[in-house]
């Protein structure tokens, strides 16, 4: 068994050694034991990665519990850009809450990466975008970006993410069965349940025309004030479906619409999505560019 000498003993053993061998150097020593310590490199902050899938969605991403996966298996996001706070924000000790105003300027960001990278506005598919910061420690230490992540939804009614499996680049390009097209309400009494999407050679009584943007108002304002949301959708329709935008459009379609989250809102996001609705009869073509004669006023 090995033996290990007190550290006194070791000392006074090395301090003889020394007085027995005069005062000679080991090869190589300049005789300055500070000056041959490796320079420690600098900290680097944790920072995610874009361009990558995620196993799992996470609003405060964590360098302990960083995880990505390949995009060819099975994931619930895609990380689309990691960009940068500047300015006021990033000169707060205090890091941006989700649901913050705070974080408009990074939400644009993502917004406009996100439509460069699927090829389209993601409002008009069964997709969702959500924010990633870093932990309020981290921030603390003076991490200061945001990241874009990508998810597909269940439907327009469940923006859950669902699992998937293939990378989102270019998904709106094409015929993609993304995008929002035609639906059979299901109603409840006079409320509005669900949509059933369907094909739009099948029956149905609603149909994506699409999103318009709310720029000067608050949450609560819009909540208040849902006939403007209507007009403006009703603009959509008769451009979407070639009809005059008259007094006789009520009488040839109505409008569902879609609004962001009030979080969402909050952040920046304004576009509110937009449906035409067939109260009194069951369509059987895409209303795109039907014309007067298509969809009459009844």
């Amino acid at each position: 068994m090995r033996r290990w000498l007190p550290l006194r003993a070791l000392a006074l053993a090395g301090a003889a050694a020394l007085l027995l061998g005069g005062c000679v150097r080991p090869g190589g020593s300049d005789g300055d034991l500070t000056d041959d310590w490796p320079v420690l490199s600098e900290a680097r902050l944790f920072v995610p990665a874009a361009g990558v899938c995620l196993p799992r969605i996470t609003a405060v991403v964590q360098a302990s519990t960083y995880e990505t996966v390949d995009c060819a298996r099975n994931h619930l996001a895609e990380a689309v850009h990691v960009g940068t706070f500047t300015g006021p924000v990033a000169a707060d000790a205090r890091r941006p809450e989700p649901g913050s105003p705070d974080l408009r300027g990074a939400r644009a960001e993502c917004d406009q990466r996100v439509r460069d990278v699927l090829g389209g506005d993601w409002h008009s598919a069964r997709l969702t975008m959500n924010i990633a910061l870093p932990s309020v420690p981290a921030w603390a230490g003076g991490a200061r970006w945001f990241r874009c992540d990508l998810s597909e939804t269940d439907s327009i009614d469940n923006t859950r993410p669902v699992n998937r499996t293939g990378s989102l680049r270019g998904a709106m390009l094409g015929d993609s069965a993304l995008i929002h097209r035609c639906f059979d309400p299901k109603l409840i009494g006079e409320n509005l349940n669900y949509m059933a999407p369907v094909l739009c050679t099948e029956p149905h009584r609603a149909e994506f025309v699409g999103v318009y943007v709310e720029r000067d108002m608050s949450w609560a304002e819009f909540t208040r004030n849902e006939q403007q949301a209507h007009q403006r959708c009703m603009a959509l329709i008769a451009a979407f479906a070639d009809v005059p935008n008259n007094s006789d459009l009520p009488y040839r379609a109505g409008s569902i619409f879609y609004p962001p989250s009030q979080r969402e809102w909050e952040e920046g996001d304004r576009g509110v999505r937009c449906f035409l609705w067939s109260d009194d009869r069951k369509l059987t073509r895409s209303m795109r560019d039907a014309g007067p004669q298509g969809l009459p006023a009844i």
